[in-house]
């Protein structure tokens, strides 16, 4: 399975934010880093996730910690409502 990826150094480039930004998100696991190559690459598939957390470093000014708290809060309020609907629907097979 091939897993599509951004290089990190043209992501920089073109939005301004610091290599070092990536590295901090990978330590604290939020996100994950490939080396492909030689070049430092990520999963497009955390884009959104990273603006996200781009946002919250850069424009709220969270720290780390605090960025991975509200991710984990986030995920859980996620399976929670998940599980809501999923509870919902079984109960309206019973009505």
């Amino acid at each position: 399975m091939q897993i599509d990826l951004i290089l990190i150094k043209e992501y920089c480039q073109k939005t301004n934010l610091e290599p070092s930004f990536f590295i901090m998100l990978e330590e604290s696991g939020l996100i994950d880093i490939y080396i492909v190559e030689g070049e430092k690459q990520f999963p497009t598939s955390q884009l959104a996730d990273l603006e996200r957390f781009a946002r919250m470093y850069y424009d709220l000014h969270i720290n780390m910690e605090g960025i991975d708290a509200i991710h984990h809060i986030l995920n859980r309020m996620k399976r929670l409502q998940d599980e809501l609907n999923h509870l919902r629907s079984k109960l309206r097979l019973y009505e």
